[in-house]
């Protein structure tokens, strides 16, 4: 007897690649520097070997939900809005969209991807799908995980990272109905962006839209940037404003 899923796994594991898009993370891995020190608490060992009840080990994890690749849900960012139990596991798979800017952001760092290079991608793959997850490709993730060069540090402090615009994610949201967007920065505002509103108002908008979005990614260069398909998986926590996560690409075969 033939099972159709099961045939659908077979084929998926057999004729695809599946990249790993998460950040392995450690006590040492990068935070906001916003976070209060001693949050972060990876896999203190709290029932060791030995124990005469068991004989078993038994770690604690203590983070922010915003804590190396994570996602973040509208509460973040707009009070009283979705949280995480808002979402279902239907919220855990996307047809997957990378937009390639690498080769601007080497030419200005402060790089934004613009509607034009949405526009771009499109006439090459074809339009954005419905529900969509549109991950921007910045190879940004190559400074992972030291925190000055994730953030731009330049000599007299400021930040200097490329990212979104608010053109361009108001583009897949109002006229593309995108689900959801990604990127491989801390941050969904490109520096220059967030300095001039002042505010990181294309995170903000991204949230009050009520969509998702999925920060510090990795991996985006071994993706196709049409044709694939992300799993974004979370623990169920509810109340939550946002969770560290295991993404994956299954992905044509280059």
């Amino acid at each position: 007897m033939g099972y159709k899923l099961w045939k659908i796994a077979e084929d998926l594991r057999s004729d695809y690649d599946w990249v790993e898009l998460s950040h392995e993370m450690t006590n040492d891995s990068p935070v906001w520097s916003g976070i209060p020190e001693g949050s972060v608490e990876v896999a203190k060992t709290v029932f060791d070997w030995g124990n005469p009840m068991l004989e078993c080990l038994i770690q604690t994890f203590k983070f922010p939900g915003q804590f190396g690749t994570h996602i973040d849900f509208p509460g973040h960012f707009v009070k009283d809005r979705e949280l995480s139990e808002s979402y279902s596991v239907e919220s855990m798979m996307y047809p997957l969209c990378v937009i390639d800017i690498t080769d601007k952001v080497k030419e200005d760092v402060h790089y934004a991807v613009k509607k034009d290079d949405i526009i771009a991608y499109e006439k090459e793959y074809g339009k954005i799908p419905d529900g969509a997850f549109v991950a921007l490709r910045t190879d940004w993730s190559k400074n992972w995980p030291d925190m000055d060069k994730l953030s731009g540090i330049a000599e007299d402090g400021s930040e200097n990272f490329p990212g979104w615009s608010l053109e361009a994610l108001k583009y897949i949201y109002e006229e593309r109905n995108a689900a959801a967007n990604g990127h491989e920065t801390l941050d969904t505002d490109a520096s220059a962006e967030a300095a001039k509103a002042e505010d990181l108002a294309c995170e903000r908008y991204v949230l009050d839209s009520g969509k998702l979005q999925v920060e510090v990614l990795q991996n985006l260069d071994k993706v196709a940037p049409a044709g694939a398909l992300i799993f974004v998986f979370w623990p169920r926590i509810k109340g939550a404003t946002g969770l560290p996560v295991r993404a994956v690409a299954v992905t044509p075969k280059k």
